[in-house]
């Protein structure tokens, strides 16, 4: 090709291509005419890397163990659609607010998952998902979350039931958690249910 299109193809002045041939750093010929013609290969761009994806699935008690298959056939649907290659498939038993989750926090901390995908954000975790995102964010990594709104109440429920007894513990001991966590759980539902009875109904 002329030195001119090879110049223009690597972003460079045409000066500076002109300059490379004479120093002999570029391989080519002068015609009679006067028009360097290069001859040597481009370079060949290497294609970037596909990050390596991960379906990651959660509930929060073995009660709802059945979700995490049906979880896991939504998430690789999804991933199949978008046109991820997925890896390997994650599913792990534990409330929201546990960040304790030995599953998780390996893919958290493996540098070679490069997007991890999720069906709502309090899968990964009820808080603090932002700092989540960042941090991974920071090492060219990604969770990607495929529904935005709030899971269902069942899963809130087991994790509030996991706060409140972690208060609880540390407020009355750990024998007395227990009892003191069902009696409040038992009052929120309550509350809840007469509010539902009192609501007015449409007619």
């Amino acid at each position: 090709m002329k030195l001119i299109n090879y110049a223009k193809q690597q972003g460079i002045s045409y000066r500076t291509a002109w300059r490379w041939y004479k120093a002999g750093k570029i391989a080519g010929h002068q015609m009679d005419t006067g028009t360097i013609l290069v001859t040597e290969p481009m370079p060949v761009k290497e294609r970037p890397a596909l990050p390596n994806v991960v379906v990651y699935t959660r509930v929060s008690s073995a009660e709802n163990k059945s979700n995490l298959d049906s979880q896991a056939e939504r998430l690789v649907a999804y991933c199949t659609a978008r046109g991820y290659q997925v890896s390997k498939v994650v599913k792990e038993i534990g409330s929201g607010v546990n960040d304790n989750r030995p599953k998780f926090l390996a893919l958290l901390a493996d540098p070679s998952i490069g997007r991890i995908v999720i069906e709502y954000k309090d899968r990964g975790t009820r808080f603090g998902f932002r700092y989540i995102e960042t941090l991974l964010k920071t090492s060219g990594r990604e969770i990607e979350v495929v529904n935005q709104a709030e899971s269902g109440t069942e899963d809130l429920l087991a994790d509030l039931t996991s706060i409140i007894y972690s208060f609880c513990a540390r407020l009355y001991g750990q024998r007395r958690a227990k009892r003191k966590t069902e009696k409040i759980v038992q009052e929120l539902e309550q509350g809840s249910y007469e509010e539902a009875q009192e609501a007015p109904q449409e007619g």
